[in-house]
């Protein structure tokens, strides 16, 4: 046995986790990280992860430990994704205080006891700022940005006078749309308005892929829509970071249908406010919106109808000779289109007698025609099925095994079973031949190669 002085395994992991205990065992501290490797047990509300940094400059990974949370922690993941609407998942860069535990079974990990929601808000914001940038920059050609405003092609777009026919980009269960349809069908004017419903979710960054689908719809539709309005209830304001997506608010720069937005806040902007045609607070502001249009429109309506009268009313009284001759030429001009239009009726409810006659009996003509051809047609068909089927039956006739051994030919059994090669058969080898009369048992007694020229048939 060795000499060296030794100690056991489990002695000296007792001696780190007293040493670690000792130094972080009332410490915690706030760590910035990337979430890696992330899985959740629903049955223990357990979350399993590690954190991660990497390197400013590469992907490399300059530090990695294990994770876990549970309990409150688990709350406090809970409101942290109610919070910013955000999923706890892997690649989520995230600011959370953790405690230092080194268990001698599971090794060293951190337990997180809370994790900061402000630090990823911020975040968010970070990105709204660079997504608006890349918006720009990517996009100059119907993206400008002057001072604090945004100039895009759908704001370029005039409304059409009347906004009647309105597509709508919602969630089905919205309170928010409910108050947008409610309000429309129960304007004080009485307008009507033909609204196509495009649900989609409306909230969770994830779901912008989907919610931009629901855009490209409204325009593969073809129907011309006045307007699209795109309209949700209210939130927090992390709710609303899918209107903050690069690629849908891209989409919504450059659509050729004028976008209103009331996605249901009342401080801050959605960039998707931002790249609209028109941004109102809420969904009753937007359809608010649609109303008064439409009222603005009435009004001039109305404003020149009555100039219109006044004006007719002077001509009247100015030229009331002129008006009448105008009168009797209107008459006379009228009783002899109507009398034109009258003879051309009669004409054609003539040609509409006369012609639905001749096209039955042309029909019916042809009609049998055709039931002649099918009947002739068909007996000839059949016919030369029949024959091509005796032509069959008397092939497979021919070619039966007992018409076969009827000409001579036997069949040659070996162990039961029909043979044809003779490497299997010896000297001394035991055959059954099947003639067309009898079964014979034979005994092979000798055997010789034959070239083939030994038939003398």
């Amino acid at each position: 046995m060795t000499n060296i002085p030794s100690i056991r395994l489990s002695t000296l992991t007792a001696q780190i986790q007293q040493t670690l205990d000792g130094v972080f065992g009332n410490m915690s501290f706030w760590v910035i990280a990337d979430i890696s490797n992330y899985t959740y047990k629903v049955q223990s509300n357990y979350h399993y992860f590690e954190l991660i940094e990497k390197d400013s400059g590469s992907s490399r990974v300059v530090a990695r430990i294990a994770g876990r949370a549970w309990g409150n922690a688990s709350l406090h993941i809970r409101n942290f994704e109610k919070t910013t609407g955000q999923q706890f998942k892997n690649d989520i860069n995230v600011l959370v205080q953790v405690s230092v535990q080194y268990n001698p079974s599971f090794g060293l990990q951190l337990n997180l006891l809370d994790i900061d929601t402000s630090f990823t808000l911020g975040k968010f914001e970070q990105q709204r700022k660079e997504t608006l940038e890349r918006l720009v920059r990517e996009n100059g050609d119907f993206i400008q940005r002057n001072g604090e405003q945004y100039f895009t092609r759908n704001k370029g777009l005039r409304f059409n006078r009347v906004l009647q026919r309105i597509a709508v980009l919602s969630s089905d269960t919205s309170a928010g749309f409910q108050d947008f349809k409610h309000t429309l069908e129960h304007n004080p004017f009485g307008y009507h308005f033909d609204v196509d419903d495009y649900f989609t979710l409306v909230q969770g960054e994830g779901n912008a892929r989907q919610f931009l689908s629901r855009l490209i719809a409204v325009f593969e539709s073809q129907k011309k829509y006045d307007a699209l309005v795109i309209i949700r209830g209210g939130g927090a304001q992390s709710d609303f970071v899918m209107f903050d997506n690069y690629e849908l608010n891209r989409a919504i720069a450059k659509f050729p249908i004028p976008i209103i937005t009331g996605i249901g806040h009342q401080k801050n902007e959605t960039i998707a406010d931002l790249m609209a045609h028109t941004s109102t607070k809420t969904p009753t502001k937007a359809a608010e919106l649609l109303i008064a249009h439409n009222r603005h429109f009435e009004e001039q309506l109305l404003n020149m109808q009555q100039t219109v009268l006044i004006r007719t009313f002077q001509m009247i009284n100015l030229q009331k000779d002129r008006l009448g001759q105008l009168n009797q030429l209107t008459i006379n001009t009228s009783k002899n289109l109507l009398h034109e239009h009258h003879r051309l009726l009669m004409n054609r409810s003539n040609m509409l007698i006369s012609n639905p006659r001749v096209l039955m009996a042309n029909k019916q003509k042809d009609l049998g025609n055709l039931v002649i051809n099918m009947k002739t047609y068909s007996r000839m068909y059949f016919q030369n099925k029949q024959a091509n089927i005796a032509h069959f039956e008397s092939l497979v006739k021919m070619m039966s095994p007992k018409n076969i051994l009827n000409k001579g030919f036997a069949l040659l059994m070996r162990d039961g079973k029909i043979t044809s090669d003779a490497s299997a058969i010896e000297p001394g080898t035991e055959l059954t031949v099947h003639l067309a009369s009898a079964i014979l048992k034979t005994t092979v007694k000798s055997k010789s190669t034959n070239d083939g020229n030994e038939f003398n048939l």
